[in-house]
């Protein structure tokens, strides 16, 4: 059971690692003082080996609780959250070349929270505000990375956000 339950977080590591070395070549167009094309990928490849390491580690965990006879703490898997959230993953995909990344941004962390159970208007307010912000520096000041502006009406309100920011 204990070899089953670490099969597919071994996988994942393993896929991390083959995966690696395919982002080294990608550096070579970068300029100098900024980030290569290839730290993204590295990035998202380290996330994806360390969360696996931490899946590997919870599950065993698991096993060795439920040796020592402790009763399984995890609650039921909510599938109507579960749904709605690849629903909004797949809705941003979709809705970011016509809204623009920033607006599409804020709907989407806003969504996430209160999918997550948050209510509190003004903490949601924040932290959309706080998210999209620090999204927009990142991606448009640090990285030079184009995001989607948005379609007709949908720019406009992006250039202007992009103004009063000072990105443009």
């Amino acid at each position: 059971m204990l070899v089953r339950r670490l099969l597919a977080p071994l996988g994942g590591v393993a896929a991390a690692i083959a995966l690696y070395p395919g982002t080294w070549g990608l550096d070579a167009i970068a300029r100098e003082g900024q980030l290569g094309p290839g730290f993204w990928p590295r990035l998202a490849i380290t996330g994806l080996a360390l969360a696996c390491v931490g899946k590997m580690l919870e599950d065993w965990q698991r096993l060795r609780r439920a040796a020592l006879g402790a009763p399984d703490a995890r609650p039921p898997l909510a599938r109507g959250k579960l749904v709605a959230g690849i629903a909004f993953i797949v809705g941003y995909v979709l809705l970011a070349p016509v809204l623009g990344f920033a607006l599409v941004s804020a709907l989407f962390i806003a969504a996430f929270l209160i999918l997550g159970g948050m209510r509190s208007v003004p903490a949601i307010a924040t932290n959309v505000v706080v998210g999209v912000v620090a999204l927009l520096y990142l991606f448009v000041k640090l990285v030079y990375l184009p995001l989607p502006k948005g379609d007709g009406p949908f720019e406009a309100v992006t250039l202007a956000l992009y103004r009063a920011l000072h990105l443009y």
